[in-house]
């Protein structure tokens, strides 16, 4: 890979000649520069913290002019083939400098112990706070300020492209595009991602591909253009290309978010660029040069990768074990179940900070702890920090003073428009009473759209238990679906049509008991008359954070053996959630289980081995000891009462 700074070395030495009138008039040159830092700040995102290492002083504007042109030029590499145009400098202003030395006042804790907390030395309030910042980055302008009005529109107008390409020859077209292209290659030459080798002999070598996707707000406003240089890591082999790849559960976001709620603590969000690109490899993995950007000199060269780059099967895991490093040697220490939360305490005070691949959220009961974690993180990675958590996994979060709301409804609007369902009437319940069979004899339908459908519904459910049955029982015929199937799933799309806006509520400053309620059905499967297991866990009683619904694996000869069994399956989920719980400074004993069935809770209370429970798998009977042990308490409720027959029938 080869880049070119000849154009940008040029463009600032001319600005360096810029005399002290020229600087009242706007030219061409000067808006350029300009909308440059809004592109930045709208690519990068701000920080309320300015670092004040990076406020250059008037006096020392032509020093660093200088030194950046030497700088730049001695980074001269041989061209790509396609012409790439040169990096926009940023800018800054005394505006900024001022704005800097504000917040730096504002930051200051009087407590230095508190300071301390994550290892970093204790500086004076004269000694300057220093960050991590690149030096290719850093490039001094002063400019009047125009109005910020003006400077956003034509911020949209100038630097964001409104297209999406489709294929490399599209993108090249595309100055914008071009200009992204360049800022990722140029990221991995910061990071020494990759070196240039020749091609090694009977080894697999992966392809790379380039991804174009524009970033819309809540308005549907394009407001970034997103791009990632990716390899198809579909490719690799497990166990020969990789090991280990990372799975999260959406259960611990939702368990996280009821906690805040609890403790009645803002969380925050943010996001690190090119986090795989932090996270070194183990493994020899070779990839192909990238499309439009090929050396001319070493067309045949292949890049031996130093680092994870997104789209390998390792680089999750690459990326986790580097942060995970980091946040230990700060203090920091991790759950021993959900082993992506991290905690640190501090005089009666948590930090809890949950990681997701790339995207991080976090809260602390005390404020300043969140502004100390925002400048750790800055100091060893870039970071995108977008403020207070809105959006996070296509979860829309909203915070109150009073509560906290989440639901999916700009999900549910993007999967109605994609599958043709909104010029369509709604529906008031997402399913028929009548089951569904296997229809044999049905018409079949394209798998591929019946399968797109089902998937973008069962995501759906991360905020939306009240469809989970429904969805999950059109999922059971994905292998062979007919119009009878598709009918109901597109039930399901019309129900979503009227109640688009429903979500999960959860209450701040309200009690955090866990508690549980379980339902079965009993052959409710036509096909291979199993019976369906459902369950969910509150927590405080009106926080719920977990939901079930499962066709079980044995056949059920009775309606009480069936509840026994959905008994057993329940509980499992209950000692995950105690042992989530633990960690977060939580010990419950005695929980209480709410079942709709006498003669389960009779079986599971009693030790003695019954005649019509001995065909009963060994593995369903674990609940009874945990009942003598007084780790769960069973308690019958009346089956209009039962909350969990949403999730069975």
């Amino acid at each position: 890979m080869a880049l070119n700074h000849d154009s940008l070395s040029l463009a600032i030495q001319r600005q360096g000649k810029v005399t002290q009138v020229d600087r009242t008039v706007t030219t061409l040159n000067d808006l350029d520069l300009l909308f440059s830092l809004m592109f930045d700040e709208l690519l990068n995102g701000s920080s309320k913290v300015v670092s004040k290492s990076s406020a250059v002083s008037a006096a020392d504007a032509p020093n660093q002019r200088q030194q950046l042109t030497t700088s730049l030029t001695n980074h001269i590499t041989p061209a790509p083939t396609c012409q790439i145009p040169t990096l926009a400098p940023t800018v800054i202003s005394s505006e900024n400098i001022n704005q800097a030395e504000t917040y730096a006042k504002n930051d200051q804790v009087a407590d230095d112990e508190f300071i301390n907390i994550f290892s970093t030395p204790v500086q004076d309030q004269g000694e300057t706070l220093s960050y991590h910042v690149d030096s290719l980055n850093m490039h001094t302008f002063y400019q009047r300020f125009p109005s910020k009005h003006h400077a956003e529109m034509c911020m949209f107008a100038l630097t964001v492209s409104r297209t999406e390409p489709k294929n490399i020859k599209e993108a090249m077209a595309d100055s914008a595009w071009i200009e992204s292209m360049q800022e990722e290659l140029h990221q991995f030459d910061r990071l020494d991602v990759w070196e240039l080798v020749d091609r090694p002999l009977c080894t697999n070598v992966i392809n790379l591909k380039w991804l174009w996707k524009n970033k819309r707000d809540k308005e549907n406003t394009i407001i970034q253009n997103k791009y990632r240089l990716v390899a198809k890591g579909y490719a690799q082999k497990e166990g020969v290309d990789f090991e280990f790849a990372p799975v999260a559960r959406l259960e611990v976001v939702r368990l996280f978010i009821a906690y805040a709620a609890h403790k009645s603590f803002t969380i925050y969000q943010m996001d690190i660029k090119i986090a795989f690109l932090y996270g070194p490899l183990k493994e020899e993995v070779y990839v192909n040069q990238p499309d439009g950007f090929v050396d001319p000199y070493h067309p045949d060269q292949v890049y031996r990768l130093k680092k994870a780059l997104y789209g390998l099967k390792q680089a999750p895991r690459a990326w986790y074990d580097e942060l995970s490093k980091f946040l230990l040697s700060k203090g920091f220490s991790k759950f021993s179940i959900n082993l992506s939360l991290f905690i640190t305490k501090h005089r009666g005070d948590i930090l809890l900070v949950q990681i997701y691949v790339d995207d991080i959220i976090f809260g602390s009961t005390n404020p300043n702890l969140s502004k100390r974690f925002e400048k750790l993180m800055h100091s060893k990675f870039e970071m995108s920090i977008m403020g207070e958590l809105k959006l996070f996994l296509g979860i829309q979060i909203h915070q109150s003073p009073r509560r906290i709301f989440i639901n999916q409804a700009k999900y549910a609007q993007e999967i109605l428009v994609k599958h043709g369902m909104t010029s369509c009437d709604g529906i008031g319940t997402p399913m028929a009473t009548k089951h569904l069979d296997a229809d044999l004899s049905g018409t079949p339908v394209d798998q591929t759209k019946y399968r797109s459908k089902v998937g973008a519904l069962m995501y759906l459910t991360a905020s939306r238990p009240d469809i989970m049955h429904a969805t999950c029982y059109c999922a059971r015929y994905q292998a062979q679906p007919t119009e009878k199937h598709l009918t109901t799933v597109k039930r399901i799309f019309l129900y979503l049509k009227d109640t688009i806006h429903m979500g999960l509520w959860y209450l701040k400053d309200t009690g955090f008991e866990l508690t549980s309620f379980l339902d079965s059905d009993h052959a409710g499967c036509l096909d291979s008359r199993k019976s369906t297991s459902g369950g969910i866990q509150f927590l405080g009683g009106d926080k719920l954070v977990s939901w079930s619904s499962k066709k079980q694996d044995c056949t059920s000869m009775s309606f009480a053996e069936a509840e026994y069994v959905s008994l057993s399956a329940c509980y499992a989920q209950v000692l995950w959630m105690r042992t989530q719980l633990t960690d977060y400074g939580f010990h419950f004993d005695k929980i209480p289980m709410y079942c709709d069935s006498k003669a389960a809770i009779a079986i599971s209370c009693n030790p003695v081995q019954h005649s019509r429970t001995k065909h009963i798998d060994v593995r369903y009977h674990f609940i009874k000891k945990k009942v003598e042990k007084g780790i769960v308490e069973l308690f019958f409720v009346e089956t209009e009462y039962q909350l969990a027959d949403l999730f069975t029938k």
